[in-house]
C-alpha cells in the first residue's frame, strides 16, 4: 500500500498563517474531502502537497515512484494545442513514452533506410510494450467523450473555461496517480458528467483529495475529511454527512473545555491577586500554571455562524412574465414559444447542458437580453438583484471596506434596525482586521462573497443567481440557503449544484438544447434520476423484466398456486405498501419544511432512502405475487 505522509507543514501568507504544524497521512484507497471556508488555505495546502508552490515549512515523504495528479480550478494549457495534443502534454512517463514513439515513428516513415532512425523506433515500441500504452489514445477519448469534448482537433484558446477545465481532467485521470488531487471537479461539469465521475472514482485505484462546495459529490466520494480552520487540520472518518455530526461533538467538547478553563482562571486568579505575603515560595509551581492558563485563554477558535438580516423593498404581485418569447443567435435557438408567469416567494430552478443557453434566459428575465419574438413584461415594483457568473469588475486598491460603503454606509434589516457595513461583513465572516485589506489580496471565493453581500445590501424584492455555488464554501453556501429561505421576494437560480437546487427551487426549467425547455415540478435530483438519467434505471428495469421471464413457467407446465406463507403475505402486502407510500409522502413533505437545515435534511434523506427501498421491494413481490394469483 502506498502512502502519502505530512509532518509539521506550514504555511504564511503576509501576516496570515495560513495553515500551521499541519500532520496526517493518506493512503491508496482514501477518499478525502477538504472543507473549509474561503481563505482558509484550501488551495494553497493543495498546491503545497502537489509540489506547485511549496509550503514555507515541513516535510512531505512518498515512495521514489509514488505519482500525483492534479487538477486545478484552472488549468494551466496551452492554447495552441488541440484538445487531444494538450491532453498528451502532461509530464507524466506515460505521456513522454506516447509523444516519443510518435516522434520516432514520423521521423522513421521520412528515413526509413536510417539505421539509427530505424533503432530509435524499434526502442519506441518496446517503450509502448513496457508502459501497456497501446490504448491510451482510447482511453483518453473515451474520458473526453464522457466529459462532453467530442471536437479532438479543436484549438485550446477557442474553448470556454469550463470546456479548458474538462481537459485539464481528463489529462490528470488518463494518468491514473497515486494521489489524484482534484480542485473543484465537478464545477462546470453536466450532471450525466458528474454521475460518471462519481462511479470513475468510486472504482479508483489510487487515493483522491478533493475540494468541492458539491454536497451530494461529498456524501457518495469521500470516506474521510479534512477540515481546515483557524490554521488547523481536523480529520473525520466518513463522508460529509458524517463530519458534520463529529464537527458538532468537536465544537460542543472544545466550548465545554473553554468554560471549565475560564472559571478555573478566574478562581485563580482570585488567589493571585492576593497580598504576595499570602503566597509562599512553595506555591511557585501554581503562578507558573497560571500564567500558562492566561496565555491559553481565547485559543479556541470556531468557525462563526453567518446570520444575514437584510431588508427588501415592497414587491407587488406582478413580478415578470415572458409570453410565447422565443430568443434565438442567427441559426443558434435558445428557446421558442416560451411563457413564463413568476409570482410573489416563487422559487424557480434553472439548469441543463453547458452551452444550451441558461445564462441567456436569466439576461432575458433580468431585461439585458431582447427576445426575438414574444413578450417580456416587468412589474413596476421589481427590484431586481442579479449575482452573475462573472464578479464585476473591482480595483484592486479598493479596500474592502470602500466596496460596500460604496453603495450604503448603513442599511435597514428585515427588523426596520440599521445595520452599519462594517457589521454586515462582520456577519459574512469578514473580521475587523480585513476591512481594510486590498481587494487583490482576497482569494477568489473571497471576492465573490464580497460581491454576494453587495448585491444582497441593496435590498433586491427579486433575485437572479447564476451559479452562486461555484468559488462559495459550504459553510457561505448553507447560511445563502437559510437566507433564501426566509426571503420573502421572488428567487430565479441558474445552477449545477444538485443539493442546492433541491433546497431552494420549488419548481424549475430544463433547458436540453435545440430551443427544448420542459418544466419540472419538486426536487430537482428526482427529476434528475427519473428523467435525465434514465438510463441506468432501465437497465435494472430490463435486467429484473428479463429475470422474471426466465423464472415463468414454460408453456404447458402446471400451473403454480401461493402457498399458505405466500397467502398470508398477500392478504397484508397492499395495506403495507400503502403505509410506506404514506410514510415516503410524510417524510418528502418533512424535507421540503426543513429545507433550510442541512443536517436534518440528510438524516431525512437517509431514512428516505431506506423507505423507498424497501416500497421497492414491497411492490416487486406484489407484481410477482400478482401473477401467480391471475395465473
Amino acid at each position: 500500500m502506498k502512502q502519502f505522509r505530512v509532518d509539521n507543514l506550514t504555511s504564511v501568507y503576509g501576516e496570515k498563517v495560513l495553515f500551521d504544524d499541519l500532520s496526517f497521512l493518506i493512503s491508496s484507497g482514501d477518499r478525502v474531502g477538504l472543507v473549509g471556508v474561503n481563505g482558509s488555505g484550501k488551495t494553497t495546502l493543495l498546491n503545497a502537497l502537489s509540489g506547485k508552490h511549496p509550503a514555507d515549512k515541513g516535510t512531505i515523504t512518498t515512495q521514489n515512484d509514488y505519482r500525483i495528479g492534479y487538477l486545478e480550478q484552472e488549468p494551466n494549457l496551452d492554447g495552441h494545442l488541440t484538445v487531444l495534443d494538450a491532453v498528451y502534454s502532461g509530464d507524466q512517463p506515460i505521456f513522454q513514452t506516447v509523444r516519443h514513439y510518435q516522434e520516432a515513428l514520423d521521423f522513421f516513415s521520412l528515413h526509413p533506410e536510417d539505421e539509427k532512425a530505424a533503432d530509435r523506433f524499434e526502442k519506441a515500441q518496446a517503450a509502448m510494450d513496457r508502459d501497456d500504452a497501446w490504448t491510451i489514445e482510447s482511453q483518453i477519448k473515451t474520458i473526453l467523450t464522457q466529459l462532453h469534448l467530442t471536437d479532438l482537433k479543436a484549438e485550446v484558446k477557442n474553448l470556454s473555461g469550463g470546456q479548458k477545465k474538462r481537459v485539464g481532467m481528463a489529462q490528470v485521470l488518463i494518468q491514473e496517480p497515486d494521489l489524484l488531487i482534484l480542485d473543484e471537479p465537478t464545477n462546470h461539469l453536466d450532471f450525466d458528467s458528474i454521475a460518471w465521475l462519481e462511479q470513475y472514482l468510486a472504482k479508483y485505484k489510487g487515493a483522491l483529495l478533493t475540494v468541492t462546495h458539491d454536497r451530494y459529490f461529498l456524501d457518495r466520494v469521500t470516506n474521510r475529511i479534512f477540515e481546515l480552520s483557524f490554521g488547523k487540520l481536523y480529520e473525520y472518518e466518513g463522508n460529509y454527512q458524517d463530519y458534520l455530526s463529529g464537527k458538532s461533538e468537536r465544537q460542543a467538547d472544545e466550548a465545554l473545555a473553554e468554560h471549565k478553563r475560564e472559571k478555573k482562571y478566574e478562581q485563580e486568579k482570585i488567589w493571585m491577586n492576593k497580598s504576595a505575603r499570602a503566597r509562599t515560595t512553595k506555591q511557585k509551581g501554581r503562578e507558573k500554571a497560571f500564567a500558562k492558563l492566561e496565555e491559553s485563554m481565547g485559543q479556541v477558535k470556531q468557525d462563526e455562524d453567518i446570520e444575514l438580516s437584510l431588508g427588501q423593498s415592497r414587491l407587488g404581485k406582478k413580478v415578470l412574465k415572458l409570453d410565447h418569447a422565443t430568443l434565438s443567435f442567427g441559426d443558434r435557438l435558445i428557446f421558442k414559444d416560451l411563457s413564463m408567469l413568476l409570482g410573489q416567494r416563487d422559487r424557480i430552478g434553472i439548469t441543463g447542458p453547458n452551452g444550451v443557453g441558461k445564462s441567456s434566459l436569466l439576461n432575458v428575465l433580468a431585461g439585458r437580453l431582447p427576445l426575438t419574438d414574444g413578450t417580456y413584461e416587468i412589474g413596476q415594483t421589481v427590484k431586481i438583484g442579479y449575482y452573475t457568473q462573472v464578479t464585476e469588475e473591482i480595483s484592486d486598491d479598493k479596500r474592502v471596506i470602500e466596496y460596500l460603503t460604496d453603495v450604503a454606509s448603513t442599511i435597514q434589516d428585515e427588523n426596520g434596525q440599521s445595520v452599519s457595513a462594517k457589521d454586515l461583513l462582520e456577519q459574512f465572516l469578514f473580521p475587523s482586521f480585513m476591512h481594510g485589506t486590498l481587494v487583490r489580496k482576497l482569494s477568489g471565493g473571497e471576492r465573490r462573497r464580497l460581491y454576494l453581500l453587495k448585491i444582497l445590501m441593496q435590498a433586491p424584492n427579486v433575485l437572479l443567481l447564476d451559479e452562486p455555488t461555484n468559488d462559495l464554501d459550504i459553510g457561505t453556501l448553507t447560511v445563502l440557503e437559510q437566507f433564501l429561505a426566509r426571503f420573502s421576494g421572488t428567487i430565479v437560480t441558474v445552477s449545477h449544484d444538485r443539493y442546492f437546487l433541491d433546497s431552494i427551487a420549488d419548481y424549475g426549467y430544463y433547458l436540453s438544447g435545440h430551443g427544448q425547455v420542459d418544466r419540472y415540478n419538486g426536487a430537482f435530483s428526482d427529476y434528475l434520476t427519473d428523467v435525465i438519467l434514465p438510463k441506468e434505471t432501465t437497465d435494472k428495469k430490463v435486467k429484473t423484466t428479463n429475470d422474471q421471464k426466465a423464472e415463468k413457467p414454460k408453456p404447458g407446465s402446471k400451473k403454480r398456486k401461493l402457498t399458505y406463507k405466500e397467502k398470508q403475505e398477500w392478504s397484508t402486502i397492499e395495506d403495507e405498501i400503502a403505509e410506506l407510500e404514506a410514510a415516503v409522502e410524510k417524510l418528502n413533505q418533512a424535507m421540503a419544511d426543513n429545507g433550510s437545515d442541512y443536517e436534518k435534511v440528510v438524516s431525512l434523506q437517509s431514512e428516505l432512502e431506506e423507505k423507498q427501498q424497501v416500497l421497492e421491494q414491497k411492490m416487486d413481490r406484489w407484481a410477482e405475487l400478482s401473477e401467480i394469483v391471475e395465473g
